[in-house]
């Protein structure tokens, strides 16, 4: 990941403010409405962006929620569009994209050094966060050097004993069968499905618990009823803290991303590019990671953590390097057959 200076970024917000004086008196007065995920989230995100924000160019940010792809057709379609910027998964992304309903992003505006990687960066819109699926683990069920590295592992029931969980869904899992089936990261899409299930059954019966939230496969690791089980990275930061007996490995995992998007007929989408452009602050994303261990591709942010911090985060370089992209338009097409068949096979 390209780090960017200090000066650099501040000559960006520089130009951002300036944006905003060279508007005139009214642009003080401008508040932009950004639709996100609301709860705990949006809490730090009005704490680490938001205020600085206003502070930095005289633009006030409006937060509200819930994401909703159907409300966002609609004002687009309707032209009575309330949201400047919202929140967007990866598969929402691509049906909005699909949609013409949203605008294209400048990015000679909002990363004028071309400092953001490629992954970063749509045409239409910025990832602004990460998460991973990956595999944790109870490290007082194995022997220091001998715990599980791999999906692989996972599946080897006689060298890694002991109950497991997966979550309920064909998403994920499907994937996590064809590497622990020997195929390579960058050869999963499209999917080998047949395959995939073939090898889910060899597993099936091995696997004590299906979970459906967060919460509960973090209190399958905390109670030991499970050895072993996919989790959402972020669920198990905090009980490291703690000094519970886990560990993840990222190897394997299935990175998955989120974005920021700028309605089509948005009525203020040069100042939500100007806040779009304060995301990669990377002194902000520092802020940012400290409560919510689901950052963007922030240019110089990792370099100003902790190594034990950083490692610990999706977007560490040693950990994209052994996942594989989780791919939205592959599962877009395939999710709906795909989990019918899966509560049918969870049955049989």
């Amino acid at each position: 990941m390209t780090s960017i200076s200090r000066r650099s970024f501040a000559t960006g917000i520089a130009a951002a403010g300036a944006v905003a004086i060279l508007a005139g008196p009214a642009a003080a007065q401008v508040t932009i409405t950004v639709n996100g995920s609301g709860g705990a989230l949006a809490t730090t995100i009005t704490k680490v962006y938001e205020e600085p924000f206003f502070k930095e160019t005289g633009v006030k940010v409006r937060a509200t929620a819930p994401v909703s792809l159907p409300k966002l057709k609609a004002m687009v379609e309707s032209g009575n569009v309330e949201w400047d910027m919202t929140e967007l998964g990866g598969s929402d992304v691509i049906e909005a994209t699909k949609g013409g309903w949203l605008q294209p992003v400048d990015w000679k505006f909002v990363d004028p050094d071309n400092k953001l990687p490629e992954i970063a960066k749509r045409p239409n819109a910025m990832v602004t966060s990460t998460f991973s699926t990956v595999l944790a683990y109870r490290t007082d069920k194995f022997a220091a050097g001998k715990e599980p590295k791999s999906w692989a592992d996972f599946w080897n029931v006689k060298g890694f004993p002991g109950p497991r969980a997966l979550q309920n869904s064909p998403v994920g899992n499907l994937e996590f069968a064809l590497l622990a089936d020997g195929v390579a990261p960058d050869k999963l899409y499209p999917l080998d499905v047949e395959r995939a299930f073939k090898k889910l059954d060899q597993i099936k019966d091995k696997v004590t618990v299906w979970w459906t939230t967060g919460a509960q496969h973090v209190q399958l690791l905390i109670d030991g009823e499970v050895v072993m089980t996919s989790v959402w990275n972020g669920r198990i930061s905090p009980l490291r803290k703690e000094g519970r007996p886990v560990a993840i490995n990222y190897a394997g995992g299935s990175l998955q991303l989120s974005y920021w998007g700028i309605p089509k007929g948005a009525k203020f989408p040069k100042e939500a590019m100007m806040y779009m452009r304060t995301r990669l602050d990377p002194e902000k994303g520092e802020k940012f990671v400290s409560e919510v261990p689901y950052p963007g591709f922030v240019p110089g942010l990792i370099e100003r953590l902790t190594p034990e911090v950083a490692r610990d985060l999706p977007i560490h370089p040693d950990n994209v390097a052994v996942q594989f992209q989780f791919n939205p338009e592959w599962w877009a097409a395939q999710r709906a057959p795909l989990t019918e068949r899966w509560n049918a096979w969870l049955l049989q």
